[in-house]
């Protein structure tokens, strides 16, 4: 395993057993090694292994469960927040992120119709690109396509002329995105699978909308995906 500059190979071997959780290498319940074995596996010292074991289940990523049998194991135990029917997993303050959530809906509209009258050439091949990003990241599951949910409400929002506006938008986004560490869906994967597909077809009505100027046709992509948030 590589190294990287600014990190301690605790926080390197803990970033690289997260990414694999997130990207459903490992489901929740599931037996990811011991500290043996992932000493074996990475080649690090067994104090790094113990403490990369100790971030990953300050994150709420992983527990560990002592005895025969026993191990670091996957978890979704840490601090969720209902947003409609997924599950956010955060690191913390999940009633703060809530709010912040609120907040950042709450600014929708005006963020969103502020782009449409405002978008400029380098503006629509930005966010062009970014709803190509989502829908790759859709194919992935839920966390990813929150990941590049957030990336492109944060380019809509760098458009408007409202700074003040655009600044709380970002804020609110940047906190939620600061605390999260994962998203579930709670329903059958069948029912995870469409809610996806109605999301990404729903971000491409508002980004066409915001790229055709259409402010009309902008505000009836954001009460949509209103209403989809609240089903």
């Amino acid at each position: 395993m590589n190294s990287f500059a600014g990190l301690t190979r605790a926080n390197v071997l803990a970033g690289e057993i997260e990414q694999q959780i997130l990207d459903r290498d490992f489901k929740p319940g599931e037996l990811i090694g011991t500290i043996d074995s992932l000493r074996e596996r990475s080649g690090f010292a067994r104090s790094t292994v113990a403490e990369a074991i100790r971030l990953l289940a300050d994150r709420g990523l992983a527990e560990i469960r002592p005895g025969r049998g026993g191990g670091l194991f996957a978890t979704a135990a840490g601090p969720m927040v209902k947003i409609r029917h997924t599950l956010l997993a955060v690191t913390d303050a999940p009633s703060s992120v809530a709010e912040a959530v609120a907040v950042r809906e709450a600014l929708e509209v005006l963020i969103d119709v502020d782009a449409a009258g405002h978008r400029t050439p380098t503006d629509i091949a930005d966010i062009t690109k970014l709803l190509t990003k989502l829908k790759s990241a859709a194919a992935k599951g839920t966390t990813q396509f929150l990941l590049a949910n957030w990336d492109l409400h944060e380019r809509i929002a760098l458009i408007s002329p409202n700074q003040t506006a655009s600044a709380l938008y970002l804020s609110m986004t940047r906190f939620v995105r600061d605390h999260a560490v994962a998203a579930t869906h709670d329903d059958a994967p069948e029912s995870a699978s469409r809610w996806l597909h109605i999301r990404v077809e729903t971000h491409e009505q508002l980004v066409d909308a915001i790229v055709a100027g259409d402010v009309a046709a902008t505000r009836s992509a954001v009460d949509k995906h209103a209403g989809l948030l609240h089903t």
